[in-house]
């Protein structure tokens, strides 16, 4: 039996604003639903997975999720949640960005037209590119008051802001046009529901008015709260800036340790949001964490459970293994199993030193790599002392005075990793 979908994403937290019968509805009928992405880029990142867990959870509620590129109103820009008008794209770079977002959700819909409630992913571009200014204004715009449409709170702020800029007629319009891919939707798939973050709230309910007016429908909303950090800081961002979908924007590795690094509070919401594990399981391991969380049991199944459901199993594992090299559970073999990529995230910002590969066919004694020829260990006599204490590794190994290093030690053909101690690490790059 299909799961109830508003009570599903009841107990994970997961709904800030839904309109009066939606559940009921939703439990009568299979029906469609949909979530715009905006193209500002050609990936999504952690911010819109919230937005894909909810279309995720819908299919697996029996419902049809439509996933809506915003092609035409990427043109334009939506004031919702911003202070200022931004910057709008052009044909070729919306084009770019539109393909890369069809197929990172792919990996996460199913779109086989043979399933029962298959995903369509749609381009608004495709039905308001031939729309006159003309026909929308008179087939569209006479349906919504401007007092309705400045009601909103996305207008007010932006016209009670002190800035300037104030909003442009563009901006003013997007609800809309937004307004109308719902009626669009409602009118051409039978779609009765519109989800997204609580930002959206209005202009997802100026569909909802659409729909009414201009059809005589009823149609739904349904938002999600905005996801924060308990720290204050922005849900999302590192020092390097979003963490992307994408692995060739944010690695496998470094997405792992986002999730690895979180708080205990906010890895007990974002286990819920996050993941699909069910509510025994999520209560059995908060209180499993609770008893011990020096082992931090909640952020390692979090960061297991996404990067599995964005990467893959073995991207996964790989990103597990990566983490525990600066534990001290790895070996030589261990570290000769990463890709290069994933090896130097992992050492980002060790200080390092860059050899030709004429120096190890000369031989390189413990010694020399220790001190003279890399600088890591200040003196030959310094080093001797540090390989007597057997407080120096070699790729994760203990090493003597006796060790003289081999191409066949070379992590991915280039790389030694020299360690002191625990935390003391220096890498040496062999050209």
């Amino acid at each position: 039996m299909a799961k109830n979908f508003v009570e599903e994403l009841e107990w994970r937290g997961m709904i800030h604003d839904i309109t009066p019968d939606t559940e009921k509805v939703l439990k009568e009928t299979s029906t469609a639903g949909y979530v715009g992405f905006d193209p500002t880029a050609d990936s999504l990142h952690i911010g819109s997975l919230v937005q894909i867990m909810i279309l995720m959870h819908f299919q697996r509620a029996g419902h049809s999720p439509i996933a809506l590129i915003g092609g035409a109103t990427g043109m334009i820009g939506d004031p919702s949640g911003k202070s200022q008008e931004r910057n709008l794209l052009d044909k070729e770079t919306l084009k770019k960005n539109v393909k890369g977002i069809e197929t990172q959700l792919s990996h996460f819909l199913d779109f086989d037209k043979n399933s029962p409630n298959a995903a369509k992913l749609v381009n608004n571009y495709d039905w308001m590119s031939d729309f006159s200014l003309i026909d929308f204004a008179r087939d569209i715009g006479k349906h919504l008051t401007v007092n309705y449409m400045m009601a909103k709170d996305s207008v007010k702020k932006r016209l009670g802001s002190n800035t300037k800029e104030g909003i442009s007629f563009t901006e003013f319009s997007y609800q809309l046009i937004q307004g109308y891919d719902f009626l669009h939707l409602y009118e051409q798939h039978n779609c009765l529901l519109q989800m997204g973050g609580s930002d959206q709230w209005g202009n997802i309910t100026t569909g909802t008015e659409l729909v009414r007016r201009k059809a005589g429908g009823k149609a739904y909303a349904l938002t999600c709260p905005l996801i924060t950090k308990a720290d204050g800081t922005k849900f999302g961002k590192t020092v390097d800036g979003n963490v992307w979908l994408d692995k060739t924007k944010t690695s496998p590795y470094k997405f792992y340790q986002y999730w690895l690094n979180t708080s205990d509070d906010d890895a007990e919401r974002y286990i819920k949001i996050f993941t699909f594990l069910d509510e025994k399981t999520i209560v059995s391991l908060v209180e499993e964490h609770q008893e011990a969380p020096h082992f931090r049991k909640l952020q390692k199944t979090l960061a297991d459970e996404v990067t599995r459901m964005v990467h893959s199993e073995e991207e996964m594992l790989l990103a597990v293994k990566a983490s525990e090299i600066l534990f001290g559970k790895a070996t030589s073999a261990t570290l000769k199993e990463l890709d290069e990529a994933t090896f130097l995230d992992v050492f980002e910002g060790v200080p390092q030193v860059t050899l030709s590969m004429s120096a190890l066919s000369e031989g390189c004694t413990a010694i020399d790599l220790l001190a003279s020829l890399t600088g890591f260990l200040s003196s030959n006599s310094e080093a001797r002392r540090a390989l007597k204490e057997n407080s120096i590794s070699i790729n994760k190994e203990k090493i003597d005075e006796s060790f003289t290093a081999q191409l066949y030690d070379l992590i991915c053909e280039r790389y030694l990793l020299l360690q002191r101690g625990k935390k003391n690490y220096f890498l040496v790059v062999f050209n």
